[in-house]
């Protein structure tokens, strides 16, 4: 594999989450299709979407529903593509989602691996390759983004860290998809800044491509920590992505 093959890969993952066309993403043409269920798609997204923008860079893939695809797409045609992903501009389109109990929601940067930049990274401590046997113990609230409680059983594979047999450190993949496994971190707040995080990254993101498998990380774009690790443990920004949900939704997130 290499890394043309990693963000086509990726792109067919993305078209079959939007409905469209793997191509669409290289156009510099903004297009807007119609959201539907697909069985093939990410396991944590709500299908269909009420309104998803996605973008590589060149353009947007808007996924809509029917109601709102006049409004989007007047929303993506009136401001530069990067501006659709920020304010002030992403205010235009909240307000003209309010009218349907809608508002923006989930705003995420995604990451892939650039083979030419992706190495094992060492740390201190014992590193230990974990099978779903060997981490089923550590479903614990210090893990959580590592491994995921709701989706134990797309929880696949583990990197963990050990200082004299307790675990320290953990990065998990869970099988997202067919093709590309997303990978979570989690380390124990006095053991920061000693290296565990890229080196537990760096290490299952080798185990995830060794099994022919394209492993992805995403975070907040505010979450300079998590984009630090991504950058660091040999992964380089790919696409981002905006997803509307119902503020009832929003509410129960918010607590």
């Amino acid at each position: 594999m290499n890394n043309k093959e990693i963000i086509e890969r990726a792109m067919q993952q993305s078209a079959i989450d939007s409905n469209c066309c793997m191509e669409n993403f290289r156009s510099n043409e903004n297009k807007v299709v119609l959201s539907v269920k697909n069985p093939k798609a990410r396991k944590y997204l709500e299908l269909p979407f009420f309104c998803d923008l996605t973008s590589y860079g060149n353009n947007i893939v808007a996924s809509v529903s029917g109601e709102l695809k006049d409004i989007v797409e007047e929303y993506i045609e009136k401001y530069p593509v990067a501006h659709c992903f920020e304010t002030p501009n992403l205010h235009i389109l909240i307000e003209r989602l309010k009218p349907f109990n809608l508002n923006v929601c989930f705003m995420g940067e995604y990451f892939l691996p650039d083979l030419e930049a992706l190495k094992p990274l060492s740390c201190q401590f014992e590193i230990r390759v974990l099978e779903p046997e060997h981490f089923s113990e550590y479903y614990l609230p210090e893990w959580s983004n590592a491994l995921c409680e709701k989706r134990k059983e797309l929880d696949c594979l583990a990197v963990g860290a050990f200082d004299a047999g307790k675990l320290i450190g953990l990065a998990g993949g869970s099988a997202d998809c067919d093709t590309m496994w997303q990978i979570g971190i989690d380390v124990l707040p006095e053991y920061r800044r000693l290296g565990i995080a890229s080196s537990l990254t760096s290490r299952l993101a080798i185990e995830i491509l060794d099994r022919g498998i394209v492993p992805f990380y995403c975070c907040a774009w505010s979450n300079v920590k998590s984009a630090r690790n991504a950058i660091k443990s040999g992964f380089r920004p790919a696409w981002v992505q905006v997803t509307a949900r119902e503020n009832s939704f929003i509410n129960e997130m918010n607590g």
